[in-house]
């Protein structure tokens, strides 16, 4: 059985669809705000639902933001959910002034005006990378969707981007940098291919 996937818990997440898919594939998931428990982590899934702002003040509030980081840093597999995704990068224009994780550096932007937000539904995901997350997912897979903002990398940090979709324009979906990995539509929604993606990311070393 792979190990234990701990989900944090910042009062601002899918949490406990999160745990259902992974109860689902027979893993083990324990969603939880206690920074020991996340220092003891050997997955984390940091998932999200809100305003990039308050999210990082709940992070710090419940004091959180160390413990994560020095386990990204000791190497333990990290997957970013939608807002999740977006906490990951160094700022964003919904929340001036609030600093991300700046696990990737970047900014989150807002869609254009003219186009329809949040962009609500299905959508298909053009595999850039052959990142560990695709195993067993052909390209242009279709995937779950509900958000405002896009994560735009900085120009250093290209090589992070694993996958794109096209709304009006393509944006990166899919993060990948080392042992980080991320996805703006939601993995636990997007049924069997949805499955299979968060299968991927337990099996990680």
């Amino acid at each position: 059985m792979p190990p234990r996937v701990t989900i944090i818990d910042y009062g601002m997440g899918n949490l406990h669809s999160v745990s259902k898919a992974l109860e689902h594939l027979e893993c083990a998931a324990e969603i939880t705000d206690d920074p020991a428990r996340v220092r003891e982590a050997r997955r984390l899934i940091l998932p999200g639902v809100g305003a990039f702002g308050d999210a990082m003040r709940e992070l710090e509030r419940r004091r959180l933001v160390e413990p994560l980081l020095d386990r990204v840093a000791a190497g333990v597999p990290l997957l970013g959910v939608c807002l999740g995704m977006q906490l990951l990068l160094e700022t964003s224009e919904e929340s001036p002034g609030v600093a991300g994780l700046g696990l990737i550096p970047g900014t989150v932007r807002r869609f254009r005006t003219d186009l329809k937000v949040p962009q609500m539904g299905w959508n298909t995901v053009r595999q850039v990378r052959q990142a560990p997350l695709f195993a067993g997912i052909p390209d242009e897979s279709w995937f779950y969707f509900v958000h405002s903002f896009y994560v735009a990398p900085a120009n250093g940090a290209g090589g992070a981007v694993a996958g794109v979709t096209d709304y009006a324009g393509e944006f990166p979906s899919v993060l990948w940098r080392d042992h980080v990995q991320a996805t703006q539509f939601h993995p636990e929604k997007s049924q069997s291919l949805g499955l299979q993606m968060l299968r991927n990311f337990t099996r990680m070393e």
